[in-house]
Order: C-alpha cells, then structure tokens, then sequence
C-alpha cells in the first residue's frame, strides 16, 4: 500500500469516526443535560463512582488482544476462535470478582445499597468481552463507514436508555443503566457491521503471541482506565457525591469530547501508523496530518467551553432547582488542560504500533502517579470547596511535563523536530484568536449578559470559526 494509500485512509478516517464522534457526543450532551434535571446532586455523584469502577474495571477486557490483532501481520480462523473463548472466559472471571469486590467499595465510600449496582457492572463484563473480535476486525479491515455507525447507533441507544429511566424516576439507576446498556447495544451493532461466529475450537497454542503482546497491551488500557477515573474515585472519597457531581459535570463537558478522541485516534490512527511504522517520511506526514486535524476538531470547541462556561453552568439544575454554577471555574480549567491532553494523545498509538507497548505503559503509569499524588495532596488539604478547583488545576499542571518528554521521543526515537509539530498547529491557533475576538465583540451587545444569550453568542463564533477553518483547510499533509 502507498503513503497515498495510507493518508486516504488516514483521512477517511477521521472524516467518518470524526464525524460519528461529534454526532454522539451531542447526543450524550444533550440527554445528559435532561437527565441532570431529574436527579438530585447526590445521586449523581453516587452514579459516577459506579460507573468510574466500571470502566476501570472494563479494561481488563479482551485482556489487550484486540490491539494485538490490529498489528498482527495475519490472522486465522483457527487463532479467532481460540481467542474468542479466552476472552469470554476472562470477561466471566472478572464479573465475578465484581461481584465479590462490590461489598468492600460500598464499605469503603459509606453509601448504603451501593453493592447492587455492581451486578450491572458484573453483567456488562461479557457482553463487551464478545464485541471485542467484531470491532478488532472492523479496524484490521479499516471499515471505518461501519465503525461509525455502531458507535453512533450504540451512543444513541444508551442515552434514550438513560433518559427514559431518568424520567420514570430510577435515579442513579438511570446513568448506571445507560452506562451498561452501551456494551449491549455496541455487542448488537459490531456484530451486525462484522458477523463473527466462533467455532468450538480452542488451542493454547494458537493465540500465544496475541496474548503475549496483549498483556502487555493490557497494561497500557488498565493504567489509561486508572487515569482516566481515579479523580473521581478520589474526589468522592474525599469529599462525598455532591462536591463529586459538581465536579463530574465540570470534567464531562469539557473532556468528554477529548475522549473520545482519543478513541478516534486509537481507531483510525493504529492501523495506519503499524503499516508505516517503517517509513519515516510517510509516517511523520501521517503524524502531523492527525494533530492538525485533532486541533481543528477540538480547538475551537475547548476555547468555546472556556468563554462560556459562567453562562453555560448557571444554565444547568438538578432536581431541586439547585444550579451547577459552582462548576464553572473547575470547567475552564479542564478545558485547558484538554486542549494539552489532546496533543498528548497521539503517543500512545505511535509507541504501540512501533512495537513498544511497555514503553506507552511506563508513560501511562508515570502519568497517572503524578495525577494520583496531586489530587490526593489536595484531598488532604483543602475543603470541598476549593478542592474541586485544586483538582482541575492539577490536571492542567500535568500536561506540560508531559508533553515535553513527548518532544524529547518523538526527536530522539523518530527524529521529528518539535518545529514540525508546532507547525501543525498554526491554523488551530489562528481560529482560536479569531472566535475570541468575535466573542469579546458579540458580548458589547444589549442583553448578552444573559446567561442563555451568552451561550449562544459563543455557539455562534464556534460555528462561524469551524465553518472558516474546515474550508481553508484543504487536508492535505503538512511536509
């Protein structure tokens, strides 16, 4: 396949799961809003220590094997079949111990009755376990049409789930329902898009190197779970569910989307980079090519959330009328450090399809040490109050480090300068200037100082910016 080849698909790629990306996170964003004002603060924030122990406890899935069968050079019916039994035995496995640790996480936080949300969870862990193969193969096949619309379709589904409870009263049971609904509908959908029937087969010896490099893999998706929700974990345990939903709203909205770019690039960016792992021209073009498309996706959106945010919390109530302002200054902070963690996402998948997971791993758990020890230092030394703007900050302290190593990797293994980088983002930032520039001069208007004119003036530049930057942009790779 030549690069051409490769940054078509580079380029379908992220047109099509960008696309899916946008379209469900305004689903999720728009339902979550509805549900929030059917639920009181406190029943939030027990949801979302649930679901953090959820997806922590997801990354044991497939125990890595679906990025090892993205870089295998080929793959059997005989392996597949092998594969397929380990994984559901492993997703069995850590079911029940789910079920076994649910009496000690409701000791540990003092919420009575929160044992028996952990028999959703429990539940959950097989039927992702059985999409795994399904997806793998969507993405060895670079069936990025079909990808789409299972994630779409999955988002959608979850969300009317999570909605419908919501408003038939079920609480926290809503958002934990809707959580392990998703595994259903996408097990429903991956199996549609790329029909996958196991034989009774099963030989150790078949899938030996796949579980080998999963393991290994398997780390790196633990310790970016672990990453990903030990905020949370430590935020209620400090401070309780309600101090948590203020800030778990704040971390929704403005690293969600991050996310779930970071899915994005894991789906499209993987494949492509294994295949040119050896080619350092075409690999350095598909490098810059994807942060330059990541900033003009998430840019102007992280920048908007951030002149937006007083507005856009004061907007926001729980079932007692109460709003979520208090959320504001948490939600700019984030928004920044999103605009950091964007660029830093690419890492990952440049070292795992160069071969080095253990390397992606060390980053992940350096990370998330550094992450860990800061909120835990905030934990013990300020009150709720302050803590959860303490904790927003610690992550926007986090990524400059980081990136800095990321610099130093990308010169010193790839010898790709930090110029060439930097140059990814001369258009990004251009828009960037220019909406603030549009916002400032919108809010000199009579009556922009209400909370729902200020959202709009701000959706406004958004759209007026995203429309700009996507006509100049010609997507062609930066040399």
């Amino acid at each position: 396949m030549s690069d051409a080849d490769h940054q078509r698909h580079l380029r379908r790629g992220f047109n099509w799961l960008g696309g899916a990306t946008v379209l469900a996170k305004v689903i999720d964003f728009t339902t979550i809003l509805a549900v929030l004002g059917f639920l009181s603060k406190q029943q939030v924030g027990v949801a979302s220590l649930v679901i953090s122990a959820g997806m922590v406890i997801e990354a044991f899935d497939g125990l890595g094997t679906g990025d090892a069968l993205l870089q295998a050079p080929s793959v059997s019916k005989r392996q597949l079949d092998s594969l397929f039994w380990f994984i559901m035995a492993a997703a069995l496995v850590m079911g029940a111990l789910t079920l076994l640790a649910a009496p000690g996480f409701e000791l540990l936080y003092g919420v009575p009755g929160m044992a028996a949300y952990f028999i959703a969870l429990g539940a959950k862990q097989p039927l992702v376990a059985a999409a795994v193969i399904p997806l793998a193969l969507l993405n060895r096949d670079l069936r990025y049409e079909r990808i789409a619309m299972v994630n779409v379709a999955a988002t959608l589904g979850a969300a009317l789930t999570r909605l419908g409870l919501a408003m038939a009263g079920a609480g926290a049971w809503a958002l934990v329902a809707g959580y392990v609904a998703s595994g259903l509908y996408t097990l429903i959908g991956a199996t549609l898009a790329r029909p996958f029937r196991p034989g009774l087969h099963f030989q150790r010896d078949d899938i030996g190197g796949l579980v080998r490099f999963g393991l290994r893999a398997a780390a790196v998706n633990l310790f970016e779970q672990i990453f990903k929700n030990i905020d949370f974990l430590l935020v209620g345990w400090f401070y309780g569910a309600a101090p948590l939903a203020l800030y778990r709203v704040a971390f929704d909205i403005a690293m969600e989307p991050v996310m779930a770019v970071g899915t994005l690039i894991n789906r499209t960016a993987l494949p492509v980079f294994a295949r040119m792992a050896g080619n350092l021209g075409g690999l350095t073009q598909s490098l810059t090519w994807s942060l330059r498309r990541l900033a003009l996706l998430t840019a102007p959106l992280m920048v908007g959330l951030i002149l937006a945010a007083n507005s856009l919390t004061a907007l926001i109530h729980d079932d007692n009328g109460a709003s979520y302002a208090a959320a504001a200054l948490p939600l700019k902070l984030l928004a920044g450090a999103a605009l950091l963690r964007v660029t830093a996402q690419l890492l990952t998948p440049l070292m795992m399809a160069s071969g080095r997971p253990g390397l992606a791993a060390r980053l992940s758990a350096t990370s998330l040490a550094l992450l860990s020890a800061g909120i835990v230092g905030v934990g013990l030394l300020l009150p709720a109050a302050v803590g959860i703007v303490a904790v927003s900050a610690v992550w926007l302290a986090l990524y400059p480090p980081v990136l800095l190593w990321g610099a130093h990797y990308l010169r010193g293994t790839w010898g790709i300068a930090a110029g060439t980088v930097a140059r990814a983002f001369a258009l990004p930032v251009a828009g960037m200037a220019v909406m603030t520039a549009m916002v400032w001069l919108l809010r000199l208007l009579p009556g922009s100082e209400r909370p729902a004119a200020g959202v709009a003036i701000v959706v406004a530049a958004m759209a007026a910016v995203y429309g700009g930057l996507f006509r100049y942009d010609r997507e062609k790779p930066i040399s």
